[in-house]
């Protein structure tokens, strides 16, 4: 268990501003035992709030997605959320209707230049594993979805109802929950952060983890470190961030500090097995009304004799309630992760890729307007055996990890905040067992 000071007293530090980290700000100002004038929570942000995936992401909730011992909590946390705080209306949360949609798109030279290289699947799909490749059984498109061509689909399979699936606009909700976090008492601050202090303490049973960079060490008892009979442990100290604004170098004090940097995570914590996967996606106004549906699409577009196209595609289309489509396609590894989310590399081609795809089968989206072309890039684990995420305390006593969400981060948020919240002042979780995301089983 995490010690603090002795009158009792929590310096939690949060280290990033998308969606992990702002849902957990406002699940600890929340939680029973948070007193404002006895604790401080700070949430450090190298450049702005929901800068990366959380502000570009496609917000689909389902309770079909991974893994499974949070998504049913985190679920109902997003509808509570949305109820308490006027989710409806700022952060554009409700239920949709998903399904798997097949299709032939119509012959377009956008299309035929696309190249042979596969993408990455983002792992959205419910059964993505089993599917194989096969042929979805549908029986025909429902009567609302009247905005995909009829004639071009093979097939529909339904994936989800109201009841089963959900959608807010992660950028809205990143930066309303940080509003509400700030509200009860939680600190933005906009800075890099340089290092992660730590002191040694005493334990007889412990073994020390492995050197971690970026992490000064002010070891408080040298007596201790060379004790046969004692080990050093690891206990974070301090924080220190280079302030945007000033340029000067701060420290601060932390009992508690959570990594939820997304795929930078691992610039502070190199033992952490997290990169990240670049994902393109479009916003695209439609020439008319469009009903709330999320798709997740395979369609077969036409090749010319002059250019050789090999295999369908596979974007994901989501009709917001603003009259705005987003799109996103299979993610890619072609550009490492860059310095901060401001550095982000966007491929145009891949965008317009994306537009002429959907466009194949939708003359609603055909006809409409582009209104954003971007890339993120979404924290992955990679290391094979797992799929994430990494909730809790690492090896480092205070040090607690909160990443590698996937494309799933907007769902899986609200229960890895509550949680966090449950472990800092509680010492343990109560709301879900999560033993199988303990990120001391791999590091």
């Amino acid at each position: 268990m995490t010690m603090e000071g002795n009158d009792g007293r929590k310096d939690i530090v949060i280290i990033g501003a998308g969606i992990i980290g702002c849902v957990t700000a406002y699940y600890l100002t929340r939680h029973p035992f948070y007193d404002r004038k006895k604790h401080r929570i700070v949430v450090i942000e190298a450049t702005r709030v929901a800068g990366g995936a959380s502000g570009k992401a496609g917000g689909l909730l389902a309770v079909w997605a991974y893994p499974n011992n949070i998504v049913p909590l985190s679920f109902k946390l997003h509808q509570d959320l949305a109820l308490e705080h006027g989710g409806e209306e700022k952060w554009g949360y409700r239920r949709v209707l998903c399904g798997n949609l097949e299709a032939h798109g119509r012959k377009r030279s956008e299309l035929e230049g696309l190249g042979p290289a596969p993408g990455l699947p983002l792992g959205k799909r419910a059964g993505d594993a089993k599917k194989g490749g096969k042929a979805w059984s549908g029986t025909g498109l429902p009567k609302d979805l009247d905005w995909i061509l009829p004639e071009l689909v093979r097939g529909y399979e339904k994936m989800g109802g109201s009841r089963e699936t959900a959608q807010v606009h992660p950028y809205h909700f990143t930066m309303a929950l940080m509003r509400l976090a700030e509200e009860a008492g939680a600190e933005l601050v906009i800075g890099s952060v340089t290092d992660i202090n730590y002191t040694d303490t005493v334990s007889p049973t412990s073994t020390p983890p492995p050197t971690i960079g970026r992490i000064r060490n002010h070891s408080s008892s040298a007596s201790s470190l060379s004790s046969a009979s004692s080990r050093s442990r690891r206990k974070v100290e301090s924080i220190t961030y280079i302030d945007k604004e000033t340029q000067k170098s701060i420290t601060i004090p932390a009992t508690h500090t959570i990594l939820a940097a997304g795929p930078w995570t691992a610039n502070l914590f190199p033992t952490a097995p997290i990169t990240g996967l670049r994902a393109h996606s479009v916003t695209i106004t439609p020439a008319y009304p469009v009903s709330g549906y999320a798709l997740f699409t395979e369609i077969t577009i036409p090749s010319s004799p002059e250019v050789r196209y090999r295999g369908p595609v596979s974007p994901e289309i989501y009709a917001r309630p603003n009259n705005e489509i987003y799109v996103c396609g299979e993610g890619d590894m072609d550009v490492a992760v860059p310095e901060t989310t401001a550095d982000v590399q966007i491929d145009e081609q891949r965008c317009d890729d994306l537009i002429a795809q959907v466009s194949s089968v939708s003359d609603h989206i055909r006809l409409g307007r582009v209104t954003r072309k971007q890339a993120c890039y979404l924290p992955v684990l990679n290391i094979g055996g797992s799929g994430g995420p990494l909730i809790g305390e690492t090896g480092t006593e205070g040090l607690y990890l909160a990443t590698g969400h996937s494309c799933w981060g907007i769902n899986n948020a609200p229960a890895t905040g509550l949680l966090l919240a449950e472990m800092i002042f509680e010492g343990k979780t109560k709301s879900a067992d999560i033993r199988q995301l303990d990120p001391k089983r791999i590091l």
